[in-house]
């Protein structure tokens, strides 16, 4: 029997007689006051006592004081509002003594308070790592000056800090390196013991990339290979003096980070990752039967735990210790459990609706909330669903435009943020870095606001609605006194094309040592989006799938109406053809059988109207040249992870031989293409007509290009094959395990330089004379200065000027002197981010350097073209992101501070990304993209039409 304390009590009717103690073991001496304690704990719980005359003894173990404070703290839950005394601290809990005090002047402050409509014009003043006072803070401010750094914002906007409530960093390392890698374990499908927190590498390059970006805070997830992947935190990304991951945890849950259980204080949120659907069905080989019935089974276990935990305190509470035992509980189990208590939010990837509906059955068949369904794809559809949740509807964060990467995000909708918001669902934007880097998260929320998302709820998706879905609205994600000191300064309105952090607060401490940043005057009011109010119904209606395909017009001619600009390519690149000087000053412009006719003012356009024109009111917008998608492998797959609905990757020759088609075969992309995708044909309606694919490959020899219109529905459609070979493609990467950079190399130079071998030596035959380039996939600029010297040698043997165009290119600024010099290309994406070691010496661009890989290409005299911002350098998985090339070619011209025009950028997004892809036509016969409201290259247009000089039409959307 457990040695321990008997208590005699003389029990009577008026209560309980004093107590006395007798000894029942050894060494009860040094406990007697915890007895004590627990004794008169028990005193106070006479509901529990037998209230006669008869006198009882009571066994009290030693641990009776534990388990009793333990009983206490059960069902306490962590408060939805913070205690009185959190919202008047002096000092932050993550304060870094010596920070010097911020008074930041003449600011317009969003504060996040009032719903997202209460903005502030005033001061803001930050000491001890808290916001101390917003608006007139003068009367606040230290006398001794000194001590405080004065900022003046010149009226320039400022935010709370970017919340990302969906992050891989520092678990999935930039760059990417084995040795780093914690994103999942592969031990078993639920492992809610493990924890984001104990992979934490403090060395990823995407803690300084992601604050550039203005993110402060970040839940570090583990992955979704599992169906219960482990515990995940929230932290601050600056650096800390400690160097550790524990000091970098916001709100720590207690008995981390030095904190320690308190019975008498409420428990801080805990996270708890899952994940439905595909992911844990592909890496388990299961199937969504297998994930749901490994939920069921895990949250039962941990039910079971917590009945016997409540079976236990009850006992303990009445004073029954009498083989009582030991308090339940089991470590691996207990974070399960605690989901079961109400302690910790669930945050659950989630994309379809048969997962919404398994999941919102679990919810409540073991009666837990769920705080946020992820990616949630669907969740637009199925808003009821959601709404029958245990509790309360989850809060649903989603992507902006990633999808069709995968069956699961097929039906996605861009108008998904806004129905859902609709619906009342709270909207949240996340990354999933590093899939979208989390530095553009704010971009997440500024495409939502574009396709109808109210500017208040597009801020607060990254800020007030992300903390809240952290628990952390208690000390971020507002401008308020007693806040944490967490905000950015921005040079446009944060809802602005192309904006950028002038300064970045973690904890009252600027991030930025030297921005190279400033207030923009002219983009300071948030963008006038269109009108998508059909479009989004029709997501609805169509269950994700609308029609996309445009109404032609091949008879009668169309003339476009207050027209403000227009803009034309020649072989040389775009030019304008005018602009309206005035509101008044309309434009007009006619289009028939896709040719333009006429295009200037009314008056000089009359003489060409007659009856039975299609009339397109324009309302300010303008007409610019269709751009061209490049770097993808859109035109080649429906669906990136689905083989059945893709072309498939071409087999390396250095591997081993081609079976059948010999040592001299090369592929040809226009031999698998496929019109009439969706990828295809929502960037056609953005403005983006045609695109240059090569075969989807992994190896060093990918094959030979296309170049083809995106609107078409079948090949032998009219102009639907442009050119069936535009160049060779090929890659010159660091392989894990595969073959090396300089085996790659000597295999270049025997194809370059032969003996020639089949259709594939005719092809590099005529690389060699110059008449088509050899388009190279590379990183490295060791790598690149190793290609220059190659074409050296190759031109030195044919006497013939070799052309060579670099995609992707990530470290070319460090050679750019050098590419320029050999009259090299190269067709990068407008935003670097360190991938790989091999790219790791990227440059940031504003506000860290002043920079960036395209402004440094372009000041040497390196043509560019604007690629696409995909995920993870993969063409596979860029296809999505082709709509988005007005987006990037215009934010390659605002994040050169002046070096590169609007003209500049549509000219690398058109004519430069043809002629370095071996496109050769005539650039009038490219076709045009009408937008309504705004400009191409902006969030005010929308495109309603492409005219056509080769097919003799104009689409109408």
């Amino acid at each position: 029997m457990e040695k321990g304390v008997v208590l005699i009590l003389n029990m009577h009717t008026s209560g309980l007689a004093p107590l006395r103690f007798r000894r029942a073991g050894k060494r009860v001496w040094p406990v007697l006051a915890v007895l004590v304690l627990a004794a008169l704990y028990l005193s106070t719980e006479l509901a529990f006592l037998p209230l006669d005359s008869h006198r009882t003894q009571v066994h009290v173990p030693l641990h009776a004081a534990e388990a009793l404070a333990k009983c206490q703290s059960l069902n306490l839950k962590p408060l939805t509002a913070p205690a009185p005394s959190f919202g008047s601290r002096s000092q932050s809990d993550r304060y870094e003594h010596g920070t010097k005090s911020v008074l930041i002047r003449n600011t317009s402050i969003w504060t996040g308070l009032q719903d997202g409509m209460d903005v502030v014009h005033g001061d803001i003043l930050l000491e001890q790592g808290l916001i101390k006072a917003v608006g007139d803070v003068d009367s606040l401010v230290t006398l001794n000056k000194a001590d405080v750094t004065e900022i003046d914002a010149k009226g320039a906007w400022v935010t709370p800090g970017i919340v990302d409530v969906h992050s891989h960093i520092a678990v999935e390392p930039s760059p990417s390196l084995k040795g780093a890698n914690d994103g999942n374990s592969l031990k078993g499908l639920t492992l809610p013991w493990l924890r984001s927190l104990d992979g934490l590498n403090t060395h990823d390059a995407s803690y300084a990339h992601s604050i550039a970006g203005g993110v402060t805070t970040s839940l570090i997830l583990p992955g979704s290979a599992d169906a219960i992947g482990g515990q995940a935190f929230a932290i601050k990304l600056r650096s800390t003096t400690e160097r550790s991951p524990s000091s970098m945890l916001v709100d720590p849950p207690y008995s981390l980070n030095g904190t320690q259980v308190d019975p008498d204080t409420p428990p801080r949120w805990r996270h708890m990752k899952h994940a439905c659907g595909e992911n844990p069905s592909r890496v388990y080989s299961g199937t969504r039967m297998d994930t749901v019935w490994s939920y069921r089974e895990a949250y039962e276990y941990a039910r079971q735990i917590k009945n016997k935990q409540d079976e236990y305190c009850s006992k303990a509470i009445a004073g029954e210790w009498k083989g009582l035992g030991d308090f339940p509980e089991d470590l691996q189990w207990e974070a399960l459990v605690d989901i079961l208590r109400g302690k910790v939010k669930v945050q659950t990837h989630c994309y379809e609706a048969v997962d919404f509906d398994a999941f919102v059955r679990l919810s409540n068949e073991f009666r837990f909330p769920i705080a946020a369904f992820h990616h949630a794809h669907e969740a637009y559809l199925v808003p009821d669903v959601l709404k029958r949740a245990y509790e309360h509807p989850p809060a649903v964060a989603v992507f902006a435009a990633f999808s069709r990467y995968k069956r699961e995000g097929y039906r996605h909708s861009e108008f998904a943020p806004r129905v859902l918001n609709d619906d009342g669902l709270k909207v949240v934007m996340k990354s999933d870095h590093p899939a979208i880097q989390s530095r553009w998260l704010l971009h997440e929320a500024q495409q939502a606001h574009y396709y109808g998302l109210p500017e208040n709820v597009a801020l607060a998706s990254v800020t007030t609605n992300a903390a809240e879905v952290l628990g952390l609205e208690h000390r971020l994600g507002y401008i308020t006194g007693g806040y944490d000191a967490d905000l950015v300064i921005w040079d446009s309105h944060p809802l602005a094309l192309g904006v950028t952090p002038v300064q970045v607060f973690i904890d009252g401490i600027p991030q930025l040592e030297t921005s190279f940043s400033s207030k923009k005057d002219g983009s300071q009011a948030a963008p006038v989006t269109p009108n998508f109010d059909e479009e989004a119904k029709a997501a609805v209606k169509y269950v994700g799938l609308p029609p996309l395909e445009a109404t032609p017009i091949t008879f009668g001619g169309v003339v476009f109406r207050n027209v403000s600009s227009m803009w034309r390519r020649d072989e040389f690149g775009v030019h304008p053809v005018f602009q309206a000087r005035s509101v008044a000053d309309e434009g007009i412009v006619l289009v028939e059988k896709g040719e333009i006719t006429c295009a200037g003012s009314m008056g000089s356009c009359d003489s060409y109207l007659s009856e039975g024109l299609h009339v397109v009111n324009l309302e300010g917008g303008s007409i610019a040249p269709a751009l061209v998608s490049a770097g993808t492998a859109i035109g080649l797959q429906e669906i990136a992870m689905e083989s059945s609905t893709s072309d498939g990757p071409v087999l390396d020759p250095l591997e081993g031989p081609i079976p059948i088609l010999g040592e001299g075969s090369i592929i040809r992309a226009v031999d698998g293409l496929m019109f009439g995708t969706r990828d295809a044909l929502l960037a056609y309606r953005s403005g983006v007509s045609t695109a240059v694919t090569s075969p989807i490959f992994d190896g060093l020899l990918g094959g030979l290009s296309t170049h083809f219109f995106l609107g078409a529905q079948h090949q032998l459609e009219k102009e639907a094959v442009l050119k069936d070979v535009t160049a060779v493609h090929v890659a010159v990467v660091h392989r894990s395990g595969g073959t090396s950079v300089s085996t790659q190399i000597a295999a270049l130079r025997r194809l370059l330089l032969g003996p020639y071998t089949g259709e594939r030596g005719t092809w590099f035959k005529a690389v060699v004379k110059g008449e088509l380039p050899l388009v190279v996939n590379v990183k490295n600029a060791d790598i690149i200065a190793t290609l220059l010297k190659l074409k050296h040698e190759v031109e030195a043997v044919s006497g013939t000027l070799m052309k060579m165009t670099l995609v992707g290119a990530a470290e070319a600024h460090l050679v750019a002197a050098e590419l320029a010099g050999a009259s090299v290309g190269v067709v990068t994406p407008p935003r670097s981010f360190p991938f790989t070691w091999e790219g790791r010496r990227i440059l940031h661009g504003p506000p860290v350097t002043e920079q960036s890989l395209i402004t440094t290409l372009f000041a040497h005299g390196v043509t560019v073209g604007i690629g696409h911002q995909g995920v993870e350098e993969e063409p596979q998985m860029a296809g999505w992101a082709a709509r988005n090339l007005r987006w990037d070619a215009a934010w390659a011209s605002i994040d050169s501070q002046g070096l590169i025009s609007m003209v500049d950028a549509l000219t690398m997004a058109t004519t430069n990304v043809e002629k370095l892809l071996g496109v050769t036509r005539k650039a009038f016969n490219s076709d045009m993209v009408a937008t309504k409201g705004g400009e191409l290259l902006s969030f005010e247009g929308k495109v309603v039409a492409v005219t056509s000089p080769r097919r003799g039409v104009v689409d109408l959307f």
